[in-house]
């Protein structure tokens, strides 16, 4: 059989995996702190019918080879963790991360995950969750009777209560990087587990050891640029077109030798 027949499907898969993940990156373009992803792609093996240099006569050896692909494969999908676009929204309990670093959030089992995703709300006993009330970690409680709240650059929380117009200290915010954010494994709602490629978790205060500072009232936004991926889409078509196209002229090319007397 035409190796071209295996070897332009394995073009089409590929295609395909980098059409899933241009749609993930388009369905979040209106997701708080999400960060886009790319499709990393690699040949596959080769069948080496002639090695490069090999020898062609007394004191002579091929320049080239004759080596014949066998098509590609997904290497790998990365996320890329720069900064996405402010929105100001002027609520006390959002808060935006400028610069590296990750909020961590308790999850219900008890260990802790790291989300850039800083649309806080008060829960039922004043701790700060997230939209799926998993809770900040360092827990951060807002007494009921709180009628101001202002987090500082640096993360630290402080209230205003009653006719007290003298701010009390709350507690402080702490942040967590990783030496390969890339390498962090995704769990949906916006959050993150480590993985041996991340690195393990180093926590700070922000603003210190090269963690980012906060903004009280903003939110960060996706980092998905919608022309980017358009054109990033269009591209993929066609490209999954070309090696539809491969295979049909490989189908038309056998019909040739069977039909051949």
């Amino acid at each position: 059989m035409m190796k071209s027949l295996n070897t332009a499907a394995t073009g089409m898969q590929a295609q395909q995996t980098n059409m899933d993940v241009i749609a993930n990156n388009i369905a979040n373009v209106s997701t708080t702190g999400f960060k886009k992803a790319r499709a990393e792609f690699e040949d596959l093996l080769y069948q080496t019918i002639k090695e490069p240099g090999a020898q062609t006569g007394i004191n002579a050896v091929s320049p080239t080879g004759v080596q014949t692909g066998l098509g590609v494969k997904t290497g790998a999908i990365t996320k890329d963790f720069t900064n996405g676009s402010s929105q100001v929204t002027k609520n006390a309990f959002d808060i935006e991360i400028q610069g590296p670093g990750f909020f961590p959030i308790q999850l219900s089992n008890g260990q802790i995950a790291y989300s850039r995703d800083g649309a806080f709300k008060k829960g039922p006993g004043g701790a700060l969750v997230n939209k799926n009330g998993l809770a900040l970690q360092p827990s951060i409680s807002i007494p009921a009777d709180a009628t101001g709240v202002e987090v500082s650059p640096e993360g630290q929380v402080s209230i205003i209560t009653g006719l007290n117009t003298t701010p009390q200290v709350l507690g402080q915010i702490q942040l967590v990087n990783f030496i390969n954010p890339a390498g962090l494994k995704s769990l949906g709602g916006n959050l993150y587990i480590p993985s041996p490629a991340s690195g393990v978790p180093q926590q700070g205060n922000p603003g210190q050891n090269g963690l980012g500072v906060l903004a009280q009232g903003q939110l960060e936004m996706s980092n998905v640029n919608i022309v980017d991926e358009m054109v990033n889409m269009i591209s993929a078509q066609r490209a999954y077109e070309t090696n539809s196209k491969v295979i049909q002229a490989s189908d038309q090319m056998l019909q040739y030798m069977n039909n051949l007397r």
